[in-house]
């Protein structure tokens, strides 16, 4: 199977993700955005890269930030458009891949957050990290995470992750292949009729140790403020592992 991943998933994304404490994460990022901004006298203009459906872009938006998302899912972005209007948030979102982005708007901050960077493959992390700089005003900021090493091996590989809801029954065969996670992912969903529909799709993930992650930024021009977990807990126990990096 190829790497279909979100053809089928975009429209249950948010949905089936609504218990990993959206409104907390989002709080975290602004905050820690709107000190830096103030601090450096930076517009509050960002690029939320890997946006997906949308979440952190509109909350960005909603707070005062002016957003542009980027994805290389047409269906996720189709969504994200969907739930922008149904909220009244004004975002632009662009499809692109961030391996190839170029654009002559520069922002005060990228962020890329929910495993964004664990799609990208590691022979091309410096260059997706590259365009990312290259993207930002001078002290721009780089705010994004990843699923941690401890998550991949000792929560995801080789498991089965089962969501079963009244409407829809999400399942992930998850296996490891090295460095790389691929997850099969099949949704049954719950039609009108009362009848399902099965859906299948591939995702592939990478890991990444903190050391790779850091020795890359700097390798193209970043400066690395912070690495913590999740909210800002311990990196040493966390399923996520957050990077708060300045261009030089």
């Amino acid at each position: 199977m190829k790497n279909t991943a979100y053809q089928n998933l975009a429209n249950w994304f948010e949905y089936l993700n609504d218990d990993c404490g959206y409104e907390n994460w989002s709080q975290y990022l602004i905050a820690v955005l709107d000190e830096y901004l103030k601090k450096e006298k930076l517009p509050f203009v960002g690029l939320d890269v890997g946006c997906g459906s949308g979440y952190f872009t509109r909350a960005f938006e909603k707070h005062g930030f002016s957003m542009k998302g980027l994805d290389v899912s047409v269906e996720m972005l189709d969504k994200a458009r969907v739930l922008s209007a149904q909220e009244g948030v004004r975002c632009e979102f662009l499809l692109g891949d961030i391996t190839k982005f170029k654009t002559p708007t520069r922002f005060s901050f990228v962020s890329a957050i929910n495993d964004c960077f664990n799609y990208i493959p590691k022979e091309k992390l410096a260059i997706a990290f590259r365009k990312v700089r290259d993207a930002l005003n001078k002290n721009g900021l780089f705010v994004f995470d990843i699923s941690s090493e401890r998550k991949f091996y000792k929560k995801v590989a080789n498991t089965v992750s089962v969501d079963d809801r009244d409407d829809v029954t999400y399942l992930s065969f998850n296996s490891m292949q090295e460095s790389k996670v691929i997850m099969d992912v099949t949704l049954f969903i719950k039609n009108a009729n009362g009848k399902y529909e099965r859906l299948d799709e591939r995702h592939e993930q990478y890991v990444y140790n903190e050391n790779e992650i850091t020795k890359t930024l700097e390798e193209v021009g970043f400066e690395v403020l912070k690495v913590e977990g999740h909210l800002g807990s311990d990196k040493r126990e966390s399923d996520r592992i957050t990077f708060i990096a300045k261009r030089k």
